[in-house]
């Protein structure tokens, strides 16, 4: 299940099994302007859009269980959402992934409160924030913060080798691809 797809092609373009379901969660309007784009393109795998606003929390919790309830094991993506959204609404959408008990693993990318601050001042992060999509969330505990909220970190890889240790990650700007599984 890949949140916030926007653009990601990968069911198109990667060596998946075709026995895969992949499934897509995006705002309505992407994902119909997507569905349109790629209409004469064939998937190598099971792809399903669904039209979400992963904001509206009542509908996210109904569409989870559902796809919950459809499968045993369950992958979840969240590529460059994270990074826009508060703490408390980041650890509502972990406490949500952690309901269905088909959601075994999630991978994630996250950055330092450092490299946050860093991308803030920096000219991509002036022009998000005038289109009113600020960068929020770059927690100070690092893949612990998942803890509470029902997952664990079981691989962490930095994007750069100087942010490898965990004592790097509060003191020096990190990022890197988590992979989490249920607590």
């Amino acid at each position: 299940m890949n949140l916030a797809a926007g653009l990601d092609a990968r069911p198109y373009r990667m060596p998946l099994p075709p026995a895969l379901q992949w499934v897509e969660i995006d705002l309505p309007k992407l994902i119909a302007w997507k569905q349109e784009m790629l209409a004469g393109e064939t998937p190598v795998c099971r792809l399903e859009r669904i039209g979400l606003d992963l904001a509206d929390v009542e509908a996210r919790r109904r569409v989870f269980d559902q796809l919950g309830r459809r499968g045993t094991r369950a992958l979840v993506v969240t590529e460059g959402i994270l990074i826009y959204l508060s703490s408390e609404e980041v650890a509502s959408l972990a406490q949500d992934l952690a309901r269905p008990p088909a959601f075994q693993r999630w991978a994630l990318d996250l950055s330092s409160p450092v490299l946050l601050r860093m991308i803030q001042k920096d000219q991509l992060g002036q022009q998000m924030d005038r289109v009113a999509s600020p960068m929020k969330f770059g927690p100070p505990e690092g893949p612990a913060f998942f803890q509470p909220h029902g997952w664990r970190a079981v691989d962490v890889q930095a994007l750069l080798k100087a942010g490898a240790h965990e004592r790097s990650r509060r003191s020096r700007p990190w990022g890197g691809v988590c992979l989490m599984e249920r607590a």
